[in-house]
């Protein structure tokens, strides 16, 4: 499975970026999230100078959960120049937070390169939070 130029389309198309104010923009990064019932959801970024935005892959995982999926397959983050994307740390630990089978996501890191999920994040919260050092006081 690969629909690369599918998700690229759609999350390009969304990135125009526009000023909202003199501190906040949108639209830099647009996202596309292609889900295992084959459903594509896309979101884009907020920033704002004082760090309150969000990314665009965390408004298509907004989107994709009003409808009641969370299983994602595929995705894609690219800027308004036209360059793909990696997630975050942030964006890769959300989606590996809502669903288990997330951290098989095949994820476009660049326009010739994808990767699976658990190989961008391999040691993530979920894997080392039952195995944390217990301290007694």
């Amino acid at each position: 499975m690969n629909n690369f130029e599918e998700l690229y389309q759609k999350a390009f198309a969304i990135s125009a970026g526009r000023q909202l104010t003199p501190f906040a923009s949108c639209g830099g990064v647009g996202a596309a999230l292609k889900t295992k019932d084959g459903n594509i959801y896309t979101g884009i970024c907020i920033d704002t100078d004082c760090s309150l935005g969000f990314c665009a892959e965390h408004a298509a995982v907004a989107e994709m959960l009003k409808s009641g999926e969370s299983e994602v397959v595929e995705m894609l983050a690219v800027k308004n120049s036209g360059t793909v994307i990696p997630p975050c740390g942030r964006c890769r630990e959300l989606l590996l937070q809502i669903h288990a089978n997330n951290k098989e996501t095949l994820v476009h890191v660049a326009q010739d390169r994808n990767i699976k999920m658990f190989e961008l994040l391999p040691e993530s919260w979920l894997d080392t939070s039952s195995r944390a050092i217990k301290t007694t006081p």
